[in-house]
């Protein structure tokens, strides 16, 4: 895969991630045409859509697609709180696989040899953000970037007196989360942090979105550190772990009680979205249309070290072609959805950010002038996480789990950790 930087990509963009996702629908398995009616004309693909809150939005670039090209796109939507990936198993084992699928970087070894090599398609001189492979290719179509940190409420830091900007160090955000919390009531917040550890279905969150903030937070893109440093053979940064674990028990500390064990994505970002909490642990995905929120959204990095500024963002996940699918089919939608029509829906009606140099539209998404701030001024890092060995995110997520629950401190944390990644490594 490509090193890329992020410079390339304020053409306009940004994105909803992989998050949760769940079993089938078929009852949103459509084949659109122009006025909603079934067709067979021309090519038809099967595109899987891991994100359910833009379901209606690739509905309508399917039935615009058929529109303007006479060839069929199925989309069908998968929500929920189950791993996309464990569904995409079931799907090949059935013998059921759609055309068009999501994986993320570190999943490319799971399909050798299964995947198209998108090689030479128009849309790749349009873009630094394909996924190549050494094996397989160009395989990863990149249809959204994504930004992740602690997000925040405009409105809320405000009438605290609390400026983000300031907020670079632990005990700058130690202070930031005691004013809130004193202020709850004055401020009608319910907590002062929406953050959930539980594993079943949120360890996505913790294990891959969380733990990436120890992996590259205060990094530049391109530095590798401790991600290399985890790859070999699952080793960590005793140091660096330990200032993370301690900005994590803060985070225990001050989040929604009733939200952190046991809670719900849907149930965060719920109550983010009504105002109920100052920050919240997710990405710009959680809240993708200006209607979904009454405030200004921001970004704030995890600094759970000194001087630690920077947000991660960067394409995590792909679309991709099954190599013994209606590949062709796959490469026209690909070429078609990187031009103009498909571009205004997903960046305008789906609040995605466009990893298109020639993309003429700027995202509405609410965290978007926050992210394009930080990327404008280099405070960014890349999506190492996604590179990590495929499947630790369920295994680190306990951890997440049991720190929240108290059974753990921040010294057990850190031990707890690093023998849970080395086991996962050695096997």
């Amino acid at each position: 895969m490509k090193k890329k930087l992020l410079s390339t990509l304020l053409v306009g963009a940004m994105a909803a991630s992989l998050v949760a996702c769940g079993q089938p629908n078929t009852d949103q398995a459509n084949t659109n045409t122009a006025d909603g009616t079934a067709t067979t004309e021309g090519s038809s693909v099967r595109l899987l859509n891991g994100k359910p809150e833009i379901d209606a939005q690739l509905q309508d670039l399917a039935k615009l697609y058929n529109e303007e090209t006479g060839n069929t796109l199925v989309v069908e939507t998968i929500g929920g709180d189950t791993n996309a990936a464990d569904e995409l198993k079931k799907m090949y084992q059935a013998d059921n696989m759609p055309d068009i699928f999501v994986i993320e970087a570190n999943q490319a070894d799971t399909w050798d040899g299964m995947l198209a090599d998108l090689s030479g398609s128009a849309w790749t001189d349009k873009t630094e953000f394909e996924l190549e492979n050494d094996k397989m290719g160009t395989i990863g179509f990149p249809y959204t970037v994504e930004a992740t940190a602690l997000g925040y409420n405009a409105d809320v830091l405000e009438a605290a007196g609390i400026d983000p900007s300031t907020l670079t160090s632990p005990a700058a955000y130690k202070e930031a989360f005691e004013t809130l919390d004193s202020k709850k009531d004055e401020l009608g917040i319910k907590a002062v942090l929406g953050w959930c550890a539980e594993p079943a279905n949120l360890g996505w969150s913790s294990g891959t979105h969380v733990f990436g903030q120890y992996l590259d937070a205060g990094l530049k893109a391109d530095d590798t550190t401790y991600i290399d440093l985890l790859n070999d053979g699952g080793q960590i940064d005793k140091d660096r772990m330990k200032h993370f674990a301690e900005f994590i028990g803060m985070m225990n500390e001050y989040s929604d009680p009733e939200l952190l064990v046991d809670g719900t994505y849907d149930a965060q970002v719920a109550g983010f979205t009504a105002g109920d909490y100052a920050f919240i642990t997710q990405g710009n995905w959680c809240v993708t249309s200006p209607d979904d929120v009454d405030f200004e959204c921001g970004f704030a990095p995890y600094a759970f070290e000194d001087g630690i500024d920077t947000i991660i963002a960067g394409p995590p996940s792909y679309w991709v072609a099954y190599n013994d699918g209606n590949v062709d089919g796959a490469k026209e939608f690909f070429d078609w959805c990187s031009g103009d029509s498909a571009q205004n829906i997903l960046v305008n009606d789906a609040g995605l950010v466009s990893p298109f140099d020639d993309c003429q539209y700027e995202a509405v998404n609410p965290f978007y002038k926050s992210m394009k701030s930080y990327i404008d001024a280099g405070k960014f890092s890349g999506w190492h996480t996604m590179l990590k060995k495929d499947g630790l995110q369920n295994v680190t997520c306990q951890v997440f789990a049991d720190y929240a629950q108290g059974k753990l401190d921040a010294d057990s944390f850190v031990s707890t950790i690093e023998s849970v990644i080395k086991d996962y490594y050695a096997n």
